[in-house]
């Protein structure tokens, strides 16, 4: 996993009891669903959130992602997703996360996405995202 580099947004989470599997502690599933909170989060921080990549036409389908768990996280706990730009080129964005509470890192994690239209074709960046993008990293 890289140094973060660039903006990092950090998203507070509260761990919700159905988070929580039968022992206790947070099921690895939903670290996934964290990682798109702090991607999303990541975005609206750098003023342009993905409702309005969609709404110009664009979609991020993911394409891969990927966890490392060295630490687990429990019901009620207060957890934080560091997020940031980890790679983009023309047509593909990476992002990359780490779960932390208390300065320690729980989970690291990331995403690759690729950019397509509407109708599922994959095409590239339009400019003033790819500005907003690179901005950050």
């Amino acid at each position: 996993m890289t140094t973060p580099t660039g903006f990092v947004s950090e998203t507070p989470l509260r761990v919700r009891y159905a988070e929580t599997d039968a022992m206790g502690i947070v099921h690895h599933t939903a670290y996934i669903v964290w990682f798109e909170a702090g991607r999303s989060d990541w975005m609206r921080q750098r003023g342009y959130s993905y409702a309005n990549f969609e709404k110009a036409g664009y979609l991020l389908p993911l394409s891969e992602v990927g966890a490392r768990f060295m630490l687990p996280a429990r019901y009620d706990e207060e957890v934080v997703v560091r997020s940031w730009v980890a790679e983009l080129r023309s047509r593909k964005l990476t992002f990359h996360y780490e779960v932390v509470r208390d300065g320690a890192v729980l989970v690291t994690g990331f995403s690759t996405h690729i950019v397509t239209d509407r109708d599922g074709r994959v095409t590239t960046f339009p400019p003033h995202v790819r500005q907003l993008l690179a901005a950050g990293t």
